[in-house]
C-alpha cells in the first residue's frame, strides 16, 4: 500500500500547523525585535545580541520553509475511516509479539509525527513497512541494523 504525498493524521496536521503558527506569529517577531534593537546599538561585528538574533532568525526561517513544504504535501488520512479494520493500514494501532513473547504496541503515523518513545512509528520506517497489510496472526520479519527480528501480529485497532 503506497500513499502519495505526505500521509498524516488529523492530529499530526494540527500539530504541524500549530508549530508553524507559533514560529511565524510568536518566535520570529520576538527575534526581529531583538535584532532591530541590537542593530541600533552600533557596531554589529561584536554585538552578541545581533549576531545570535540573526543566526536564530535564519534557523526559524529554515524551519518555516520546511514546515510549509510538509504542510503543502500533507495528505490527511483519518484512521477511523479505514475500510478494512482487520488489516494493518495507516493509523492502525498494532500489538506485536516477538519470539520471546514480549509484546509491544505501536501506532503507524505520518513521518512528521513519529515518536518511537511514545510508540508512534513513521509510515516509512522498516517496522511499518513490514506490518503493512498484515492481519492478526500473521508473522512478519523486520530487517533492522542489528539483524532480523520476527514479530507476530496480536491485535489491530483504529482510533474511533
Amino acid at each position: 500500500m503506497t500513499l502519495e504525498g505526505n500521509p498524516i493524521t488529523p492530529q499530526g496536521l494540527a500539530a504541524l500547523k500549530a508549530r508553524y503558527d507559533h514560529l511565524l506569529g510568536t518566535e520570529r517577531p520576538a527575534i526581529v525585535e531583538i535584532v532591530s534593537w541590537a542593530a541600533g546599538n552600533g557596531d554589529r561585528s561584536e554585538n552578541g545580541d545581533y549576531l545570535y538574533g540573526r543566526k536564530r532568525m535564519r534557523e526559524i526561517d529554515r524551519e518555516l520553509n520546511h514546515l510549509a513544504r510538509r504542510l503543502k504535501a500533507a495528505r490527511v488520512i483519518d484512521p477511523a475511516a479505514q475500510t478494512d479494520p482487520s488489516r494493518v493500514r495507516f493509523g492502525a494501532t498494532v500489538t506485536i509479539a516477538d519470539q520471546d513473547d514480549a509484546q509491544r504496541t505501536v501506532t503507524l503515523v505520518g513521518d512528521d509525527e513519529q515518536d518511537a518513545a511514545a510508540g508512534r512509528i513513521g509510515w516509512s520506517a522498516p517496522l511499518a513497512h513490514a506490518l503493512r497489510g498484515a492481519a492478526v496472526g500473521d508473522v512478519r520479519t523486520v530487517r533492522l541494523p542489528a539483524g532480523e527480528k520476527i514479530w507476530e501480529i496480536v491485535a489491530i485497532s483504529y482510533a474511533r
